[in-house]
């Protein structure tokens, strides 16, 4: 199991991991630290437990507003994929174009013959 050092407020530790899990390990320090001289900025100094514990607190804030975000974004994405899975399995829309009335198809053919009988004359007396 390796030993990694790690820095958090100033304040270097000698920590165990598994192997492989150092980048984790490092990454989180990282977080821990940030928040650490976060502290220290605004506060001063304070005892190692102290920082260790508001800094630790500080992070679960952000990891609780950031579950909670996570939370809204998979309802809101499940929702998404249900509307996605109604539409799709919806029968297509069928557009229905209204007939043209018997009369207006008669009158319509009325006028055809008629042009066409005036286009006979015209071309008889040309």
């Amino acid at each position: 199991m390796p030993e990694e050092t790690i820095e958090i407020g100033g304040k270097t530790f000698e920590v165990a991991c598994q192997a492989g899990e150092e980048h984790y390990l490092h990454a989180a320090a990282r977080m821990l630290d940030t928040e650490a001289r976060t502290l220290i900025q605004q506060i001063g100094r304070l005892p190692e437990s102290r920082m260790l514990l508001m800094s630790g607190l500080m992070l679960a804030d952000k990891t609780a507003g950031a579950e909670d975000r996570v939370r809204v974004l998979e309802e809101e994405l499940g929702a998404a994929r249900a509307e996605i899975e109604r539409l799709r399995s919806a029968p297509k829309t069928r557009v229905e174009v209204p007939a043209i009335p018997a009369a207006t198809v008669e009158r319509l053919s009325e006028l055809a013959a008629r042009a066409e009988s005036l286009a006979d004359q015209f071309e008889q007396g040309a």
